[in-house]
């Protein structure tokens, strides 16, 4: 894994906070039977942790209270020069709480306001009589900017040598 200097620095730069203050991102977990999953979660950075909120019945949870090594990948840009991704590897934990997470709530307030927010908080009040706080850990993270040049190293290198 990497040091804890390393880790803030990835994931304390500009870029990357910017892409920690979305809402969307793709997670990676393996399941039951052994197979990877990958699928889009709503996600909340607290500044120290990434937390997605689920049902206590879903596949994520189910999987993740076996096997909690996770990867998530946050990205944006739909062309090479605007590409940007947050690469992030960790360990998540798990807790079900009576309703809605706080989190939950507060990534909706990071893509929504006003009406559309209230009935949205309506719903999911009257959806979830209890939901899983995934709560991810980063161990491992990696921020690149490809239009400025901040390239995984594999590729960087066949860059230089061109």
């Amino acid at each position: 894994m990497m040091n804890k200097q390393e880790l803030a620095r990835e994931l304390g730069h500009p870029d990357a906070q910017k892409l920690l203050s979305g809402s969307m991102a793709r997670l990676a977990y393996n399941g039951h039977d052994g197979f990877p999953r990958v699928i889009p979660v709503g996600f909340y950075w607290t500044g120290e942790r990434i937390v997605v909120s689920t049902a206590p019945t879903s596949p994520k949870a189910r999987a993740l209270s076996s096997r909690p090594e996770v990867a998530l990948t946050i990205d944006t840009g739909s062309t090479p020069e605007e590409a940007k991704a947050l690469l992030v590897r960790g360990l998540a934990t798990l807790e079900t709480v009576d309703g809605v997470t706080d989190e939950y709530l507060a990534a909706a307030r990071n893509s929504m306001d006003g009406p559309q927010l209230a009935e949205f908080e309506r719903n999911v009040r009257s959806t979830y009589k209890h939901m899983v706080r995934i709560s991810i850990e980063p161990q491992w993270a990696r921020f690149y900017d490809f239009g400025a040049g901040r390239l995984p190293a594999y590729l960087a290198n066949l860059v230089n040598d061109g």
